[in-house]
């Protein structure tokens, strides 16, 4: 039996970015809003405060803040011939284990997408004509949305996670600091960026004689204390080293624990309801509109939320799970490409070299999680692709956050004897001058790969698990070879005596090996309805008062971290529910 809860004006399933930035927006404009979380409450002061040991065994080699994987099992197979099983580890799929979501553990780089990246096919046509476009196997769209369009709520999302950076492009003038490819900015970034590492001087010193354009990443590793238009204090950074996998008691990294629930928590128009895990929405007799979601709460009970306005905000697996199992939208059809729900599944396509020093102090222990520099001379279209055989690129790094003990006991270079005396020897050694080049690419959406429902496997409330079809794009590994070549020569530049170049791409991709966790698409946005599941406004083209929010919007991804487009993109939706769409429920644009 169903229980029903009293009906709310908007229901919001998951409370992560997407959820907390929506739900400040509509709450502060009068909405009565419920969130409905899988995970548990939490928050800096409880359960990692400055109090709680930076302890890497138990928060990254154990991963205590991320879901564990028999509450988010997916299928996998690489080809539409194999039989998909279920996935057994963490693997890329690194999901929150509570409220907050990876908001709370991910280790804070605060980018921007380039202005390429959203008009991905209209561009390589416009460049390199129809056919570089059309290669057999990509499946190119455009998101519907440009950059301009974007940047006052990528303005607005950086100045409530007080991101920290130099900006390249200011009113379309170079400031001749900053990243000289990026998008044209309004103003800089609200806080100073962080300060420049050793790893981080010499890759600089390296690619300037190279005469490539280096600039330090920006992030959510504040650099000075603080406060938010929301009226949120927070700290300055200690380069501490303890970002990604961890929480931040130091109130330094930006989540929405740190930047948003501290107000929103207290608006009596706002309740979250937490361990409830939503499994299907209810629609209206005549399938125009959606009426609420249900939910197994903790006891076991089947609840359901009534509201007039529906948001998914959830992991994008998880959105794209929901709109399936409800019946919501035409699913994605590799055999023909019809259908739209499962549709360009992406991920990232990632290169790079580790590099080990003789003489010098890099001293990894010193960082924060996204301090780092970057070249963006090989992302995106920044280069003339004419004679490569790939479209898109990388943004080339190096990190200062690989300080770990554990984590490095097996970075060493090739041959290094891995026990006994020699080991330790080397270990001392190699630990403080180990540093890595890592090539975050781009990944182009291919006819197979996409997302449905698995037809053998289920969960514990009887509902099918997502299966996961996906293999990488021959653009996509051609491009990693490429990348990787260049950061081998970075790294030699760099005075590197050893160096070994990684590929993630030469190989059949995985869901077992983190090589990252940016997982893109499922619920692709755009201007043209048959190739698109939600509208530019992100409102189902199908229910006008769903909205889908998150990286599952994504129809292509991209050479950067997907955290600061997924807070743009929330932050226009709920100003278009809350300005234009209460006040006349209906479609947003016309498809």
């Amino acid at each position: 039996m169903t229980t029903k809860r009293q009906k709310a004006d908007v229901v919001i399933v998951g409370l992560g970015w997407s959820g907390a930035l929506m739900a400040e927006e509509l709450t502060r404009a009068g909405l009565n809003v419920v969130a409905i979380d899988r995970g548990a409450w939490t928050d800096t002061s409880t359960h990692t405060p400055p109090s709680v040991d930076p302890d890497e065994l138990r928060w990254s080699q154990r991963k205590e803040l991320l879901s564990p994987p028999r509450d988010n099992t997916a299928t996998f197979r690489n080809t539409l011939d194999q039989t998909a099983i279920p996935t057994r580890n963490w693997g890329v799929f690194e999901l929150g284990g509570g409220v907050g979501g990876a908001g709370f553990h991910w280790a804070g780089m605060g980018w921007r997408f380039s202005p390429w990246d959203f008009e991905v096919r209209k561009q390589t046509i416009e460049r390199y004509g129809l056919a570089k476009a059309e290669d057999g196997e990509l499946q190119l769209q455009d998101w519907g949305v440009t950059y301009d369009e974007l940047e006052p709520f990528y303005d607005r999302w950086e100045r409530i996670a007080g991101v920290s950076g130099r900006a390249g492009v200011i009113k379309g003038e170079k400031t001749g600091v900053g990243n000289p490819f990026e998008g044209s900015r309004s103003r800089d970034y609200p806080t100073p960026a962080l300060k420049t590492l050793r790893a981080m001087e010499l890759f600089n010193d390296a690619t300037n004689r190279m005469g490539l354009n280096p600039f330090t990443i920006p992030t959510a590793n504040l650099s000075e204390p603080y406060v938010n238009p929301l009226g949120v204090s927070m700290g300055a950074c200690s380069y501490c080293g303890f970002c990604l996998y961890f929480g931040c008691g130091n109130f330094s990294k930006s989540s929405p624990q740190a930047c948003i629930f501290p107000v929103l928590m207290r608006r009596p128009n706002f309740t979250v309801l937490t361990k409830s895990c939503v499994t299907r929405l209810t629609k209206a007799n005549d399938g125009k509109t959606v009426t609420g979601a249900v939910y197994v709460d903790e006891q076991g009970n089947e609840v359901e939320q009534p509201a007039d306005i529906v948001i998914l905000t959830a992991f994008m697996m998880d959105n794209t799970r929901i709109l399936l199992h409800s019946g919501i939208s035409k699913p994605y059809d590799p055999r023909d490409q019809t259908g739209v729900v499962g549709r360009n599944f992406t991920f990232q396509t990632v290169s790079g070299t580790d590099m080990w020093f003789e003489d010098d102090n890099i001293n990894p222990f010193i960082g924060a999680g996204a301090l780092g520099s970057q070249i963006d001379d090989y992302n995106g279209d920044n280069f003339d692709h004419s004679d490569l055989d790939f479209i898109g690129g990388a943004g080339i790094l190096t990190l200062s956050r690989d300080g770990l003990p554990i984590a490095k006991a097996n970075a060493l270079p090739p041959g290094t004897q891995r026990w006994g005396s020699e080991f330790k020897k080397s270990y001392a050694k190699y630990y403080r001058n180990y540093a890595t080049i890592f090539n975050q690419g781009c990944s182009m959406p291919t006819k197979t790969g996409y997302m449905d429902l698995d037809p053998n496997f289920k969960d514990k409330f009887g509902v099918p698990l997502l299966r996961l079809t996906y293999d990488y794009a021959q653009s996509d590994r051609n491009m990693a070879k490429f990348t990787m070549d260049r950061s081998l020569e970075i790294a030699r530049e760099m005075g590197a005596s050893h160096v070994n170049g990684f590929n993630f791409a030469d190989k059949p991709f995985t869901t077992a090996i983190v090589a990252s966790d940016h997982v893109i698409g499922g619920v692709p946005m755009g201007a043209d309805r048959p190739t698109s599941a939600v509208n530019p406004y992100l409102q189902s083209w199908d229910c006008h008062n769903l909205f889908v929010v998150g990286a599952s919007a994504f129809p292509t991804n991209a050479g950067y971290n997907p955290t600061g487009t997924v807070g743009a993109l929330a932050i226009r939706t709920a100003r278009a529910i809350a300005d234009t769409y209460v006040k006349n429920p209906g479609a947003l644009v016309e498809g």
